[in-house]
């Protein structure tokens, strides 16, 4: 290679490193002059201690303490219906009177016989202290008694069937029957419901038999009083688990002494288990829930300052394990500490170290009970 090819090699690499150093410099300058990203306006939470008491929940449905369909045990054509729908009866009460005239005949007939039976059993033992009769004959006239008063007794018991009483008091229901109506045995007349008190049916996983027990508090909600708890205590838990679900039956019973609560009505159930217990709560909005875990952003002061010489805000990722629920709130077991500021809303356009500015003006709901904003 020649001298004049070596100056002009030298020359060429020259300019390269020039050219390179100016756009280095020109690439540095814009960085340098570009907006530097505004801080992302969030709403922050404190980290607080709040007691719990534990509870077990489950969906419920609700049954009469005693209820029936009040039926027709014999035929009949009804001559009188005696109560009107939605009544409250007494237990004892006449509902429905069926035609008996017929029964109530046979029914004096068979009276008349055994009345009859019994002057001649009468008779007869006169005749046996005189030796008139045979021993024989006075056990006949006592068995034809009882054979004829057993006869009364059973026609008794029909005409007693024509009258169709309450078998309980409570509330009864809509009928269609009217006088006039004939009625098969088995015909539904009316429904009969006894609801206060009332009890709710609902069924807990076998794990947690251990803290449940006959006597604890029950809280029930309904989707028809929004807002409005009934409470009552356990009164009944099966001896036996269902082998299909593994799971065991229970049997609260409800004040209902305005009855609002009716049988066939679904119902939320909380049972009070245990003592209460202390957690680190927080929103539930604050929680981002991943494959890899649970996380929250906290809030801490960062660098540099800003230019009223205040510490700029940025926010760090930090893991964390919860716990139980409860409404809008979740007990944190692992990962923070009291007092310590989280962000419960606008997370998505976070990450590690990027400034923030808090705006508490709106809160995400925070509720141990919540209730529909509806109403």
């Amino acid at each position: 290679m020649t001298k004049r090819m070596i100056i002009m090699l030298g020359c060429v690499l020259a300019l390269i490193a020039a050219l390179a150093f100016g756009f280095y410099l020109h690439i540095r300058q814009v960085i340098a002059n570009s907006p530097k990203p505004s801080p992302q306006t969030i709403s922050t939470a404190k980290v607080e201690a709040l007691e719990w008491q534990p509870q077990l929940s489950a969906v419920g449905t609700l049954s009469a303490i005693r209820g029936v369909d009040v039926s027709s045990e014999i035929v009949g054509l009804v001559r009188e219906v005696n109560f009107k729908s939605g009544q409250d009866v007494k237990a004892g009460d006449m509902l429905i009177q069926l035609n008996a005239d017929s029964d109530i005949a046979q029914l004096r007939s068979f009276e008349a016989a055994a009345e009859l039976a019994a002057v001649v059993l009468e008779r007869d033992k006169a005749q046996l202290e005189a030796q008139a009769v045979s021993q024989a004959q006075v056990d006949s006239d006592t068995a034809d008694l009882k054979s004829k008063r057993a006869l009364a007794a059973q026609q008794a018991a029909t005409v007693a069937k024509k009258t169709i009483r309450a078998p309980f008091a409570g509330k009864l229901g809509i009928t269609t029957v009217n006088p006039g109506q004939f009625l098969n045995p088995g015909d539904k007349i009316v429904t009969l419901q006894t609801i206060d008190p009332i009890y709710i049916d609902f069924y807990l996983p076998q794990k947690q038999i251990a803290g449940l027990s006959v006597g604890m508090v029950v809280n029930v909600s309904s989707d028809a009083y929004a807002g409005q708890a009934f409470s009552g205590k356990v009164t009944s838990i099966s001896p036996k688990i269902d082998v299909a679900t593994r799971n065991v039956q229970v049997q609260a019973t409800i004040a209902n002494a305005k009855r609002q609560l009716l049988p066939g009505m679904f119902g939320r159930v909380s049972v009070d288990s245990g003592e209460k217990k202390r957690y680190l709560t927080l929103p539930q909005t604050a929680i981002t829930y991943n494959p890899y875990g649970s996380t929250v952003f906290v809030v801490k002061p960062g660098e540099p300052k800003d230019a009223k010489g205040n510490a700029q805000q940025v926010v760090q990722q930090v893991f964390v394990t919860t716990g139980e629920t409860r409404g809008d709130q979740v007990a944190i077991v692992k990962g923070l500490e009291e007092g310590q500021e989280v962000v419960s809303s606008g997370q998505l356009k976070l990450k590690n170290g990027t400034s923030v500015v808090v705006d508490n003006t709106v809160q995400p709901a925070n509720s141990p009970s919540p209730a529909p904003q509806e109403r």
